[in-house]
């Protein structure tokens, strides 16, 4: 698995990319949140958007899925996607996405992009299959219904848990997982 950190920055941090990492095996690509200033950074790093099997969305704060909509327009009109995408995350994720994608110069664009579009929302401590990519997402608190996420693709784990503080359900989630030094990273 390649982990490559495209954007670490929270809202109060302006001049930095908002939260996304692009992570790559040899079978599927994944993102782990999806920012605002999210396409931005694709671009900037050169990250193939119709490579992304899935979007793995820890919680509903704007800096970390408020990209969402952005993506799925990159993917109707700029980058022409014809294979599935799902975008999976915790309960409340395809309202908060109705409500994102209602803005209506938006609406038109996003109602085409159903035929390629998948919507899950993740039951906590349960390894779910999304396209490929093993995620086991787990609760921690950040005041909207919030994953820890442990992913597991090509027989590697990481473990990410965004706005988060110690909590016992960490621990599982972050069982077996290994250094950076034993992953591909750019």
């Amino acid at each position: 698995m390649d982990v490559e950190f495209l954007g670490t920055g929270c809202l109060r941090q302006r001049q930095k990319i908002q939260y996304l990492f692009y992570l790559r095996g040899a079978r599927s690509a994944c993102l782990i949140d999806c920012g605002a200033s999210s396409m931005i950074a694709i671009r900037k790093f050169g990250v193939d958007p119709n490579s992304v099997r899935a979007v793995l969305i820890t919680h509903l704060h704007g800096d970390h899925f408020g990209g969402l909509p952005f993506f799925v327009l990159d993917a109707q009109l700029v980058s022409r996607r014809t294979t599935p995408l799902t975008i999976a995350g915790p309960p409340r994720l395809r309202d908060r996405l109705t409500t994102a994608w209602k803005v209506p110069s938006l609406a038109p664009v996003l109602r085409n992009a159903a035929s390629t579009l998948a919507v899950e929302e993740l039951e906590p401590r349960i390894a779910h299959n999304v396209r490929g990519i093993e995620v086991t997402p787990n609760r921690h608190p950040s005041g909207v219904p919030p994953f820890a996420l442990r992913v597991k693709l090509d027989d590697k784990v990481l473990c990410y848990s965004g706005d988060t503080e110690w909590v016992e359900d960490l621990r599982p989630a972050a069982e077996g997982v290994v250094g950076p030094g034993e992953m591909g990273s750019r």
